[in-house]
């Protein structure tokens, strides 16, 4: 096949947030392939973007440098024009997280003075004012995520954030002189404070979509950029010179629909309370009971029989439960039970699979064995609709836990149903 330019090259940290990265990239109108992890076998295409899912968000800083790096030299040498590196909408990083030590790497391995950390995505409720990470107008400190199992938030300010992972400075954009300024003015000003920072990140506010078209006016001429996908929809554009031509593949098809839920975020909690109070049918996975042999076979038994019926199985608990009543090989577990499931249930002729979790999306895809993925139209903002390259009769959506109205996994069910 012959191939196009490769517009942009993207590195996403978990299944969920490449997904959600592609999903506004075919969106705006670039052909988009969505990759899983293995880097040697990127697929000959005519895409113009290309999206290599890792997941290096909760991985060891060591080994997540060097996949990334690994993704990098992919991407390049298959002469990808521009490198975005894309993490979650709320940063999800502790002091001692991946973010810094993974765009160290890259703004040192492509020899660039700087880049942007912007993270917002409005339309999911996250913003950057004043340089502090709101979600749902609330500070990312104080919000649910201060609560996440894996990765929970304790600052607010992106700034703060990144202090304790990198070696670099940053330097923060008020709104206010992204309002004023012209992009001119604030390329001298990056200049000036080059002069004594040889290597540093710019830290853009980001409130509203106006805000998204003077960044990208200012940044998208830079080779490595990074973020949330609230700014790839503008970045696409200038790429493809406002052309949208690219027609989404068609997203349903024939076949039972199987539902796996493993966040406990309260979008996705509300989203299994919603299904539930539609006639939903539902099975929660307990934990401990993994732990004896025949469980997972009795799991598998009841939603055997009701596959018709498009069921969902769920791990989702508050994190109360969670910290109350799991210890710390029970996410492990957890991952491998879906795995498992969605290994049977493919087998069982399963067409459709709706997931809810980045690490319980991860797995399930992993399980399914599918490489790369076409991507389909959104469910919700982040969320598409995904058809592997080599089974064309299969759907999939994966989404991150915050993500999805409340009726989300109806809408997914329906939406993949012919």
């Amino acid at each position: 096949m012959k191939e196009t330019e490769l517009l942009l090259g993207c590195i996403g940290d978990d299944f969920t947030g490449s997904s959600d990265a592609a999903s506004f990239l075919a969106e705006a109108g670039l052909k988009t392939i969505l990759v899983n992890g293995e880097i040697g076998r990127l697929p000959e295409t005519d895409a113009e973007a290309i999206v290599i899912a890792l997941k290096t968000r909760s991985a060891p800083k060591k080994r997540a440098v060097q996949e990334s790096l690994a993704a990098l030299q992919a991407l390049r040498s298959r002469g990808a024009k521009h490198i975005y590196v894309k993490y979650c909408s709320t940063f999800d990083s502790t002091r001692e997280g991946n973010i810094g030590p993974i765009l160290d790497a890259f703004m040192e391995e492509m020899a660039v003075p700087y880049t942007i950390l912007c993270p917002s995505l409005p339309v999911n409720g996250r913003i950057v004012k004043d340089g502090i990470l709101f979600v749902n107008g609330t500070p990312l400190a104080k919000s649910p995520m201060k609560d996440h199992p894996l990765n929970p938030m304790w600052a607010s300010r992106l700034q703060d954030l990144m202090q304790p992972q990198s070696i670099y400075p940053c330097l923060e954009i008020s709104h206010k002189r992204l309002d004023e300024a012209t992009a001119e003015e604030i390329i001298s000003e990056l200049e000036d404070f080059k002069k004594d920072h040889p290597r540093f990140y710019v830290i853009p506010d980001y409130i509203n979509q106006e805000h998204a078209g003077k960044i990208s006016q200012i940044f998208s001429s830079l080779p490595l950029l990074s973020g949330g996908s609230g700014l790839l929809t503008e970045l696409a554009d200038r790429y493809k010179g406002g052309s949208y031509t690219t027609k989404l593949t068609q997203d349903k098809t024939e076949g039972c629909g199987i539902v796996f839920a493993g966040s406990c975020s309260k979008a996705t909690l509300r989203q299994i309370e919603v299904f539930q109070e539609s006639g939903g049918k539902s099975f929660k996975l307990d934990p401990n009971a993994l732990r004896q042999g025949d469980y997972l076979e009795e799991v598998w038994s009841w939603a055997k029989e009701r596959l018709e019926q498009e069921v969902l199985l769920y791990s989702s608990d508050t994190p109360e439960n969670i910290h109350a009543h799991q210890d710390a090989s029970t996410a492990e577990l957890l991952e491998k039970a879906f795995a498992c499931l969605a290994k049977k249930a493919q087998r069982a002729g399963v067409k459709r699979f709706v997931v809810a979790g980045g690490e319980t999306s991860g797995s399930v895809a992993q399980a399914l064995g599918f490489h790369a993925f076409v991507i389909g139209n959104s469910v919700a903002p982040g969320v598409p609709i995904m058809i592997p390259t080599d089974a064309s009769d299969m759907r999939v959506v994966l989404k991150s836990g915050n993500f999805g109205q409340e009726d989300f996994f109806r809408q997914a069910l329906d939406m993949t149903r012919r």
